[in-house]
């Protein structure tokens, strides 16, 4: 008799396990997988995109040449590596967001099913969270700037900034933290929470101001005709023609002594390349100068000759 029920026995089992299964298992394993596919999705979406946007920052990356192009590709931030680093750099915050956003509410949803109680465990997780924003306020702070000084393009790697406490070339850009190398050679790490106003040195474009002394005597006029005939060759050069921007502009008398005229050059260049611009202009110059006859102002009688 025992052996006539046991196929009845597990036959009943069987029918109770699938519908068993047939409830709240079955639920659990839809939303897991709904969650799972979710996210694919969305991160595949979000890698899509970042590859559209670099496409067409490339695209633009490389215009025809000329000066005008050059100065809005300066201006606009499009030659540099800094658009990519961005965009990498928000493309993976977007990417840890939707992760714990879809792994949240798939706990939640799955807690639900399996009928635990939320009140309460929302209930505590809201007090905690309290606690923890009192006593993390500067760890938020630093999370939410360094954010949108992402969003935002404010600097990127490769940028030489001004933090108000150091000035140095951008290592990293973190989330919490931006690493910064100064002149020395120091590294600095500057939380961002804690930056109030920063200085980009590396971006849109620059500005070379140049003062050349010549003697009281010397005619005004003839002096910047030379100059202007250097900034001309400059120009041409090719290999100083892609730094400028604008051709420079002799804008006039700066200053007057009693025995030196100051004429005052500026060209506008790509960032970082005043210094360069500045040195190659005192250069040419110089040499013209000395091929024209234009005389430097006369030594103060009280300072010694260099030897």
């Amino acid at each position: 008799m025992p052996f006539q029920l046991l196929p009845r026995l597990v036959a009943l089992r069987a029918e109770q396990v699938w519908e068993w299964f047939l409830g709240a298992p079955l639920r659990i394993v839809v939303t897991v997988v709904c969650a799972v596919v979710l996210r694919w999705l969305l991160v595949r979406g979000i890698g899509r995109a970042v590859d559209l946007t670099l496409a067409r920052a490339d695209a633009r990356r490389t215009p025809e040449p000329g000066r005008a192009t050059r100065a809005l590709a300066a201006a606009a931030g499009l030659a540099m590596e800094r658009h990519r680093q961005r965009a990498l750099t928000t493309a993976s915050l977007l990417r840890s967001i939707i992760t714990f956003v879809v792994g949240l509410v798939t706990v939640l949803t799955v807690m639900a099913i399996v009928d635990i109680p939320l009140g309460p465990l929302l209930a505590s997780a809201g007090v905690g969270g309290v606690a923890l924003g009192f006593g993390a306020q500067s760890l938020v702070k630093d999370f939410l700037s360094g954010i949108f000084m992402i969003m935002e393009d404010q600097y990127g790697v490769g940028d030489v900034v001004d933090t108000g406490e150091a000035v140095g070339t951008v290592e990293e850009v973190g989330l919490r933290v931006t690493r910064l190398r100064d002149g020395t050679g120091v590294i600095w790490y500057i939380r961002n929470g804690e930056i109030v106003r920063i200085g980009n040195k590396s971006q849109g474009w620059s500005t070379a101001v140049v003062d050349i002394p010549v003697a009281y005597s010397e005619n005004v006029e003839r002096v910047v005709g030379i100059i202007q005939e250097v900034l001309h060759e400059l120009v041409r050069d090719a290999d100083w023609a892609d730094q400028l921007i604008e051709e420079p502009t002799v804008v006039g008398v700066e200053s007057m002594t009693g025995s030196s005229v100051t004429i005052r050059v500026i060209a506008k260049c790509a960032p970082q390349k005043e210094f360069g611009i500045s040195r190659q202009i005192r250069e040419r110059v110089k040499g013209a100068f000395d091929s024209a006859g234009v005389k430097a102002p006369a030594l103060s009688p009280f300072t010694t000759p260099p030897r």
